[in-house]
């Protein structure tokens, strides 16, 4: 456990309730935890480790609630196509997964993640290979080497072309397999104390690769052990269709009918929403993982955030996968959220569309309640976990935006002068402090390379 940090001289915006914020004053992390957060000078504390934020913005760290980290080594491929067909040619090069090229993937996913600010993220890997491996193992292994606050989710798909699903007969498993792998990594790995780093959750692909049987038994066994649950929902209109044809219903109606509405479970994009699944997703406390970026490059449509927002479902950002993703850096996600809203809006109303600090409150607080730990992270307030990210905003591309927050969100990806978590740090003048940023690009170079050339 760290000892005592003093972050001083900083502007701050703790995205607590009342969105309290300083243009000057101080945070104190001590055993991992803030003890203290204020305006004006510093209190001392002996023996700490003093950080002049002159210059700077801190905010709570960000909190990713969606990732593929697999896809960080099959980058910029499929590159026009929708969904679908972006699935279709992916899944076979994904079949070729392996312990090692996954833990070379999630290295580096994870340490840029880490570089542009985020402190938590959640992980969706549903691509088990038969030989592959210990994979969701080397994932969680690279996330502790990293040192980030980890959601890894067992993922699963049984449904495969054979029985009417998408993905190939290949990379689909048995309902049995999956529920006692399911199992098994709840009882190795879930940690649901306070200050946990690991909590797994057990997350089924999506409506049209996993069958019936498996999201019901899925969602039985995760609420028996008390995991959160997650998959992906609503995110095409090819989607759409298939539910319709296949269950009957649109994919919230689908997902409603199997228990799959709830305060322990988040899901991913939403993309298509009706107004009455708005309600369903608010009345039940279902959150929605919001991935701007890869809608967009994936042209899958414009998801309702403020609609969801205004309904009081909860809402928190997620990057996607990075085959879909290509940047993977949750502070751009920041503004694009913005944008998209901004988009939606049509410039009719302003007040429907989001500003700065709302895009803040998605990527920080949003995303610890999405993840059920809004009472540990995504906010700077004393008892809360040491989890801060410290942005330098002196040079050219900030320094002459007076909000820091406007900066931040408006402005280019900032330089951290320090990421913190849970009083540790992980980036200190934007170099990774854990690991050899060269050492983690070229094992991802090799295992990209591993992947493209077998045959």
């Amino acid at each position: 456990m760290s000892g005592t940090i003093v972050i001083q001289n900083a502007a701050i915006a703790t995205v607590d309730a009342v969105s309290t914020e300083y243009e000057s004053g101080y945070i104190v992390i001590a055993d991992g935890r803030i003890t203290a957060v204020g305006s004006g000078p510093a209190p001392h504390a002996y023996g700490a480790r003093v950080v002049d934020g002159t210059g700077c913005l801190a905010t709570p760290g960000l909190v990713n609630t969606h990732h593929h980290l697999y896809q960080w080594i099959t980058r910029g491929l499929a590159q026009d196509d929708a969904l679908f067909g972006w699935l279709v040619e992916l899944y076979p090069i994904w079949a070729r997964l392996t312990e090692d090229t996954l833990g070379a993937a999630a290295r580096g996913g994870l340490a840029w993640l880490a570089k542009t600010g985020c402190t938590t993220s959640a992980d969706h890997h549903y691509v088990f290979p038969r030989h592959g491996g210990d994979l969701l193992g080397a994932e969680i292994e690279a996330a502790r080497e990293i040192g980030l606050r980890f959601h890894p989710t067992r993922g699963s798909m049984d449904r495969g072309a054979s029985d009417g699903g998408l993905p190939p007969d290949e990379v689909v498993e048995r309902l049995d397999d999956i529920l006692a792998a399911s199992q098994d990594a709840i009882t190795r790995h879930h940690d649901p104390s306070f200050d946990s780093m690991l909590r797994i959750g057990l997350s089924p692909c999506s409506p049209f690769s996993v069958s019936s049987d498996l999201m019901v038994q899925s969602a039985s066994l995760a609420r028996e052990h008390g995991v959160r649950l997650h998959t992906h929902l609503a995110e095409t209109l090819d989607e759409e269709q298939f539910c319709l044809a296949t269950h009957g219903c649109t994919p919230a109606e689908y997902a409603d009918k199997l228990g799959w509405l709830g305060p322990d479970v988040w899901l991913a994009h939403c993309v298509h929403l009706s107004d009455s699944a708005i309600r369903r997703f608010a009345d039940t406390g279902t959150g929605t993982a919001h991935c701007a970026s890869s809608n967009a490059r994936l042209g899958s449509g414009h998801a309702r955030i403020k609609d969801l927002l205004a309904a009081g479902a909860p809402v928190g950002l997620g990057v996607d996968g990075a085959a879909s993703q290509e940047s993977g850096m949750l502070v751009e996600e920041l503004r694009q959220a913005m944008y998209v809203s901004r988009l939606r809006a049509l410039s009719s109303n302003p007040a429907e569309a989001l500003n700065a600090r709302a895009s803040l409150r998605l990527g920080t607080m949003g995303g610890a309640r999405v993840l059920g730990r809004e009472a540990e992270i995504g906010s700077l307030e004393v008892g809360k976990l040491g989890d801060v990210a410290l942005w330098d905003l002196n040079g050219l591309g900030h320094a002459d935006i007076a909000d820091p927050v406007a900066a931040l969100v408006f402005g280019p990806p900032a330089p951290l002068r320090l990421l913190a978590v849970g009083g540790n740090p992980v980036v200190r003048d934007g170099a990774l402090a854990t690991a050899d940023e060269d050492a983690l690009a070229r094992a991802c170079r090799t295992a990209a390379r591993s992947l493209m050339e077998v045959s």
